[in-house]
Order: C-alpha cells, then structure tokens, then sequence
C-alpha cells in the first residue's frame, strides 16, 4: 500500500516515519487476516451527525452503524460563548485577541479554566497576555503554561489548586479528565486545521485531489471536527458538571463549513452576550 515517508530532524538526530496514506488498506489487510466481527466505538466518529467521513477514511462503504445521545444534559449543564466580535485568525495579533475575549469569563468563573491554542507558539503568546490581565485587573490566579513542565505534572498541579487557568496546545486538546469544579471553562482559540505542509497532510491531500476528492470537505474539514470535538469534550465529563465552552473563530460563523461544525457539537445552550456567560458562573 502506498506510504508517505519522511524524516524529522531534532537536536539528538533524526527519526525516520513510514505512514499509510489510505488506512483502509491496512485495515481491510487486517479484517481478512482475522474473519470476526469487528466493532468501532468512540464519542466523536460522526461528523454532523453522519458516519460517512469516518467508513470512507477505513475503507469500509457499508457498515451498521449506531448512535446514541449522551446522557449528559448538555443544554442545561454547559453553555457555548462566542464572542461578538469572533476574531480572526488572520488578524496578526490574534493570540492576543483570544486572551482578552477569553478574559473576563475566566475571571468570573475564578480560575479554572483550559486555554487550548492550535500552535505552541500562540500558547507562549495568550499565556503572556493573560499574565497582563491578572496583573491589570490585581487577579492573581495560578498560570500553568505547556513547556514549563511535564504534561503530567501541569495536570496534577491544575487538579491541586483548583483555581488555575492551564494554557495548553494539541497535547491537552484529548486523553485528559479533569471533573468537577476544578475545570469549569474551556475556550478554544481556532479551528483545529492541520498545516498543509504536514508531509502526511500534503501526501494525503494530493491523492485525495488525483481520485478527483474535494481534499478540504473529505478530509482537512472532518479530521478538524474530530480534533475540535475532543477539546470540547474536556469540558462535561459527568451528570454534575457544569462549564463554558467558548471557541473564538469567526470562521466558525462566517464560512459556510461552519455550520457542519456547529451541528458536530454537543446540544450546549449558545449565547453571544458576554454578560450571560459571566452570568453563567454567579
């Protein structure tokens, strides 16, 4: 089956990747090798509500398929914030911009918040304006950044305070349950597209576009729905928590993708009034 190989230089060498550009080969290998039933589970396989990206990207056309709704109260339990006016993250100072917006509904909920950023550049960034905040406004909560400490430890410590905003990058985004009070926000500075210099994203895109694909809707955009739905899911982990959800994209509301987006979240209750989500926590 055709791969995409690369290597990638670090400060101790390099490392040879050897990856499949069409899993579904390997796979279907595998479902002939071992003539069973097999079964594929997982929260966010669906994209507005259908199958159809995920059977395609493992080669399977036809499959039963189920879904079943969450048994959180999603409407009741958790709010989706966007900000009037959503930034561009085309704006130069978009990090910047992401820590203001994200701000004042911090500062109301009193800490306990996740700041997931796209790149570990804009981590360095939004924690930097957030730090001018707290000084601002003479609200001193802990600042965890990713870089300045083990994941582990920046997560037990998160848990421990109980205040803390944590600002983190793709890491963070899946893999982490942090429930109860201790995290109450999430805000989600952009959608999560991978970079089309990838070596893997680009070899995938190119073959997408020579079997005549629309690369951006069967690929980049479903695989960016999945990534965004794990960062979301760090926020309602069970019947009694509570929180905001803020994503701080206009493209979210300004492209036409962005309604399938939309549809690919959870139920939350949605406001774009700053007072309602800072009211969310009184």
């Amino acid at each position: 089956d055709a791969r995409v190989r690369w290597l990638a230089l670090t400060a101790h060498g390099a490392q040879f990747h050897s990856t499949p550009l069409a899993p579904g080969v390997a796979f279907a290998r595998a479902r002939g090798e071992q003539p069973q039933a097999w079964i594929l589970t997982s929260a966010t396989l669906t994209v507005a509500g259908s199958f159809e990206s995920f059977l395609s990207q493992i080669g399977l056309p036809r499959a039963t398929t189920a879904r079943w709704d969450s048994p959180f109260d999603f409407e009741r339990q958790a709010l989706l914030y966007l900000p009037r006016p959503l930034p561009s993250p085309l704006a130069a100072d978009f990090p910047e911009r992401v820590a203001d917006a994200a701000w004042p509904v911090i500062a109301a909920a009193g800490g306990r918040a996740f700041v997931l950023c796209s790149t570990l550049r804009a981590v360095e960034r939004v924690a930097a304006r957030l730090s001018e905040s707290m000084r601002r406004d003479a609200l001193e909560l802990p600042l965890l950044v990713q870089g300045a400490s083990t994941r582990r430890a920046l997560l037990d410590e998160f848990r421990r305070r109980g205040n803390a905003v944590l600002v983190g990058s793709v890491s963070f985004w899946e893999g982490i349950d942090v429930r109860g009070e201790a995290l109450s926000v999430v805000a989600i500075d952009k959608l999560p597209f991978a970079p089309p210099d990838d070596p893997v994203v680009e070899a995938r895109i190119r073959r997408l576009r020579r079997l005549g694909r629309n690369a951006f809707m069967d690929y980049q955009l479903p695989e960016a729905i999945t990534l965004l739905r794990q960062g979301a899911g760090r926020l309602i982990r069970d019947e009694r928590d509570r929180g905001v959800l803020m994503i701080l994209d206009d493209r979210l509301l300004g492209k036409p993708y962005g309604r399938a987006v939309l549809a690919s979240l959870p139920p939350f209750a949605r406001t774009r009034d700053e007072a309602v989500a800072r009211a969310f926590f009184s």
